[in-house]
């Protein structure tokens, strides 16, 4: 019997990850880097499109992978509109709204648009998404805002939150439908995310302004004071947005997204580096509290996961906050390749069937 092949496709901002399982085993696993020169010339996140695909097709030939045994195409999802949490088969509308960036440009995008056309070009393969960013299990509650014009969204780290949530449930021989949790998902990005009964009820929005500061993003910033900025005549539209999400957090005040290098800095003594970090530390444990709330106390474990959950200085920060609140459990590093394509094998195997978008 041939085997069976699941391919995933991660774009970042400055690389493009991809893998290859067999069953639950990897058999290829590459991350593209992109320099700044080589993206230069595209205006918009989807101009990559071809630059991308053809590195792909050249790296899986390159290592002999075997197309035509490929079945399943796992793309990151992109910015589309608000979905419930699950696997959804890639189709023309999606594409359309990922190509015209409908509901916003961002480099996952690209996930859903290479996968679908990888998976055109093969014999017998399908292209699907797997808990997209924009995942909305929300409770209405947590919709309100303050003003009907400016509701809440659910944009966060869906995939990786949803991954570990269900790798700690089974570790302790539990179902995540039967946990309330909390998962804090450190990256560039940072979200909060209180899962109640497999569902994620309440989360900051982590890509332009809601919840803790992050390595690039402001969180969260004092209202007025931002609305006079924005008429101050000082700054256009595009620069205060590249502000809030690019050069905000640890960039704007230490001028890194290096979560490593301000350890260093701490390490070697500088004292305002140290503040910094604590600070964002201290922001985060505040979300935590207020997701504990949410949660009415009910929590079952506190989960650490993504790239910065490595600096066992800045995890022991959150943890001397919150470890009172629920027992605190750290997973280090954001496998969303293995995710992806754990969810391609669970599809192969019937234990799930894909949705349509």
């Amino acid at each position: 019997m041939e085997t069976v092949y699941i391919l995933a496709i991660n774009p970042g901002s400055t690389s493009t990850k991809i893998a290859v399982y067999a069953d639950t085993s990897p058999v290829f696993i590459q991350t593209i880097r992109h320099t700044a020169e080589e993206l230069a010339p595209y205006d918009l996140v989807t101009d990559q499109f071809n630059f991308r695909k053809e590195l792909i097709l050249k790296e899986l030939d390159g290592a002999e992978i075997p197309l035509k045994q490929i079945k399943v195409v796992m793309g990151r999802g992109g910015l589309l509109k608000p979905v419930e949490s699950g696997i959804i088969a890639v189709s023309d509308k999606m594409v359309q709204d990922l190509e015209n960036c409908t509901f916003g440009e961002h480099a996952s995008n690209l996930g859903g648009l290479i996968s679908y056309d990888l998976a055109k070009s093969l014999p017998d393969a399908n292209a699907y998404i797997s808990n997209p960013v924009v995942v909305d299990e929300l409770d209405d509650l947590a919709r309100l805002s303050g003003h009907p014009l400016l509701p809440r969204r659910s944009i966060f780290h869906a995939l990786n939150q949803k991954a570990v949530a269900r790798e700690h449930a089974k570790s302790i021989m539990r179902k995540y439908e039967d946990l309330n949790l909390i998962v804090i998902h450190l990256g560039g990005g940072i979200t909060v995310g209180a899962h109640k009964k497999g569902r994620v009820v309440d989360v900051n929005q982590g890509l332009d302004g809601d919840g803790p500061f992050s390595p690039e993003r402001t969180g969260t910033l004092p209202v007025g004071d931002l609305v006079r900025l924005c008429f101050s005549g000082e700054y256009t539209q595009k620069q205060i947005m590249k502000m809030i999400k690019g050069e905000g957090g640890l960039v704007a005040y230490l001028g890194t997204n290096s979560a490593y290098e301000v350890e260093q800095r701490i390490v070697a003594g500088d004292n305002q580096a140290k503040y910094i970090y604590d600070g964002m530390a201290y922001q985060i444990a505040k979300e935590v509290g207020g997701m504990v709330a949410v949660l009415r106390s009910d929590v079952d474990g506190i989960l650490i996961t993504g790239g910065i959950a490595h600096d066992k200085y800045f995890v022991n920060q959150i943890i001397s906050y919150v470890h009172r609140m629920a027992p605190v459990h750290v997973y280090p590093g954001e496998d969303e390749m293995r995710a992806l394509a754990m969810n391609g094998l669970r599809l192969l195997l019937g234990e799930v069937e894909a949705r349509d978008y």
